[in-house]
Formats: structure tokens, sequence, C-alpha cells
């Protein structure tokens, strides 16, 4: 053989009639043969589930969180015992695991799952071979609210016992996020009642059609038609039902009750101004989480666009939970109504920005003449430099979860209705919580303190 750099393995750089001594024959001139991919060609490959995750793989993690957890309240809602009849269901470890597993990896959508236990070695690892439907996991994910706030109350208060937590300095904030409604579907009172009589007189129609003619149509079309028009009656009777309250809401705001509107999509759903400046149907989404930690301690649904009377809710909340309630409460400048700090002054201590006059020859901490007792004392306390050293705090607590659970695909919610909702907002702050367990106290996963196959996190 030649040395040669210039030879190139490729045909059209070598002459092959060409023979690099005298002998070796001439290769005869012909189509090459080659082994080309035949991806049509059926393989049986001996596997488990179990060897498809390595070790340390986040769905492991997630999994063992579960196995720990308390699905006493979810146990209690099955029917089929050992020794009766009926339909065998899937473990709430299952579906509670898909969800959370989802959740942390940025998939919100009950579909999406489904088809992803069938194509992905993490769901399908979850699953262990049980086939499971996207109706049967949205059905999971709004049927136990309970259950799950009460998850998140066990995860931080495990994260207490052992000193994770100290609950000394919780930031809260509130994130708006858009609604599954559109803004055409908001409609006056005039509109839903005359939508209402509509809807009213087609499932009568779809009732007299029936006992005309029972065999017009199959039985499960008729049955199809009869809770779509049904459903589209409920739906407008909320949209109904919650129109005074909009209606004394304009008129709080000086304008006329005959200007407010409700969707007959998601009748909660709030039209609110967003972050971009936009206004959109949203809900108004409330976190509370300790600054030392970045763990969610609270949780809250409100459909007002405003963050004004949500602080006193959740220090009740906290202390009902835990039996104690922090020292120290950061709140950006929408949260400091003045009867929203005369509530709370004997419970914490409230760090917020004081608003700015308009007369700027007025200084803003000087106590005013009808100014409370905790009022007073908090416009002082925001002078000084120790307060705001720690109020700097709350951007980088409350800011980062909330990019978290932006990033984790918190962007729009796929369900209408507070209480699905909150269900959706629970199963973020479960997903933040588990990843700061495994960051502050990996051994109440089972998973050992340092242990070196935990140094990366894969998934």
């Amino acid at each position: 053989m030649t040395n040669n750099p210039q030879i190139s393995l490729f045909a059209e750089d070598v002459d092959c009639t060409e023979t690099q001594s005298p002998a070796v024959k001439p290769i005869a001139a012909g189509v090459a043969r080659v082994l080309m991919p035949n991806r049509a060609q059926m393989e049986l490959r001996a596997s488990d589930l179990e060897s498809l995750l390595p070790e340390g793989h986040r769905a492991r993690i997630v999994w063992a969180y579960v196995e720990q957890a308390d699905l006493s309240r979810v146990y209690a809602c099955i029917k089929a015992v050992e020794g009766g009849s009926g339909r065998t269901p899937i473990a709430p470890e299952i579906l509670f695991a898909l969800w959370l597993y989802a959740t942390v990896d940025g998939v919100g959508s009950a579909r999406a799952i489904a088809r992803l236990t069938q194509e992905h070695d993490a769901y399908r690892w979850i699953c262990g071979g049980v086939q499971v439907n996207y109706h049967t996991l949205s059905d999971f994910r709004a049927g136990h609210e309970a259950a799950f706030d009460g998850l998140l109350t066990d995860s931080v208060a495990a994260l207490l016992a052992v000193g994770a937590v100290k609950l000394k300095r919780v930031a809260q904030d509130g994130m708006r996020v858009r609604a599954s409604a559109g803004a055409s579907s908001f409609r006056r009172r005039g509109t839903l009642e005359r939508h209402m009589d509509e809807a009213r007189e087609q499932v009568d129609a779809l009732k007299r059609q029936v006992d005309d003619d029972p065999g017009a149509m199959s039985r499960k079309r008729q049955a199809a038609r009869e809770r779509a028009a049904r459903e589209r009656q409920e739906r407008v009777q909320q949209a109904l039902d919650r129109l005074p309250e909009m209606e004394e809401i304009k008129k709080r705001h000086g304008k006329k009750a005959e200007e407010a509107r409700t969707s007959t999509t998601d009748a909660e759903a709030t039209v609110m101004k967003m972050a971009d400046g936009g206004f959109r149907p949203a809900y108004n989404a409330q976190y509370a989480t300790d600054t030392e930690s970045q763990v969610i301690v609270g949780v809250e649904v409100v459909t007002a666009g405003t963050d004004m009377a949500q602080l006193e809710p959740m220090v009740g909340q906290i202390a009902e939970r835990y039996g104690q309630t922090p020292g120290e409460w950061l709140v950006d400048g929408g949260y400091p109504a003045h009867e929203q700090l005369d509530q709370v002054a004997e419970k914490t201590t409230v760090y917020a920005p004081v608003p700015k006059p308009k007369d700027s020859a007025v200084d803003p901490h000087e106590p005013k003449p009808g100014d409370s007792e905790s009022v007073a004392a908090w416009r002082k306390r925001m002078d000084t430099e120790g307060a705001k050293a720690i109020y700097k705090e709350r951007a980088a607590t409350a800011e980062c979860v909330n990019a978290h659970a932006r990033n984790r695909g918190l962007g729009q919610f796929r369900v209408r209705g507070t209480a699905k909702v909150r269900c959706v907002i629970l199963f973020h702050a479960l997903a933040q919580n588990l990843m700061r367990t495994l960051a502050l106290a990996p051994e109440l996963l089972g998973l050992g303190i340092g242990a070196p196959k935990m140094a990366a996190v894969t998934g």
C-alpha cells in the first residue's frame, strides 16, 4: 500500500481499476454491495422496565417520594375491595407519580401524559405495565384537592422536623395565570339570560325528540347530544350566578352594574391585568415561600386581580397548617392595605414598601394622623436600613419560585373552575418542594446524605 496522504476512502477519489502491485488483479466493475437499514424489521428485545432508567433518574426520585406519601385520603374513595366485585382501579401511587413527574418535566396535559406512557421510558417505568388513559388521569387530578393539600402540609412538616425549613421568614407573591377561557366568552346579563333560554329550549327539544321517535338516532349519539346541551345550560347558569358579584365590584369602582360580564366558558375566571400590561381572563395564584429554603408553605387561588386582601388569609392558613406563624412576612406594594396590617399585627411583622405620596415634600415614613398603631410602626420600620436589607429577600425568593413554576409550564391553565385550578398549583407546589427536599434533606426520600449517585440528577 502507498503512504500517499491524498488517497481517500470514497470512490470518487480512488480509481479502483488501478492496482498497487503486479500480484493484485483489477476489481471488476459493477454495483457496490452494502448493508442498508431496514426499519420495518420486527425485533424482540429481552429487557425489563427496571433496567430502562439509571440510578438517580428523576422518575426514581419521584417514586421514592410517592412511596412515602400518605395517600389514605385517596384510598378512602376507592370502592373496590378484596373479594368484592367490580373493576380493579389503578393504584393512586401510579397516577400521583405520573402527575408529579409530569409537572417536574413541564407537562400539564392529561392527553400528553397518556401518550408519554406509551412512548417515554420514564413514564413507562412509573406505570410498570399498567395501562393509563387520559380520562382517568384528568379525573384523578381534579377529584382529590383535599388530599393534595394535605400532602403539601406533610411535605413541609417533614422538612420542619429535620430543621431544613425554619419558617422564620416567608415571602408571599401572586402570579396571574391565563385561564382556559377566551375574552369573547364574556357576556352581560341580557345576553346571558337569552343564552339561558336557548339552552333550556335545546334540552327540552332533545327530550321531545326522544319521546317522539326513540329510534331516530343511536343511544350513544343521543346521550352525547343531551350531555352537551345540559353542560351548556350549566355553564350559562354558573355565569349568571356569579354576575351579582361582578356587578357589585363594578359599583365599588364607580361604574355601571350593567357593564359587568362573566364567562360562559369558565364563570370563575376574571379579566385581570397581566404582567405584559394586557388584560385577559386569568386566575391569581398565591404562593407563600420560606425565604431560607425556597420551600412553598402556603397555596391559594383567588379570582380577584389584586393582592390587596390576600395577606391575612395566607397568614391564617400558615398558622392552621403548621401551628405556628413566621416571625417576618415579606410582600410587595400590592398587599399592605391598612386593615390587613392591623389584622396580622399580633401574628407577624410585615415588611412591605411604603407608597410614595403625591406630594414629594411629605415623608412617607412619618405616621399620619389617621394611622393605627400597627400602620405607624410599619411606616417607621421600613425607613430603617435593617428592614430594607430584609425586604431584598422577597424578590430573590418569590420571583424565583414563580419562575420555576413558569418554566414547568404554568403559563395557562388547561382546567376550569377554582377547585381544579387549585389542584394544578398544588402539584406545582409539590414539585417545587420535592426538588428542594432533594437538595436540602435527601434522607427524607431514602436516598442518603451526599450520595455520589445524586450529584447530578438525570432525567
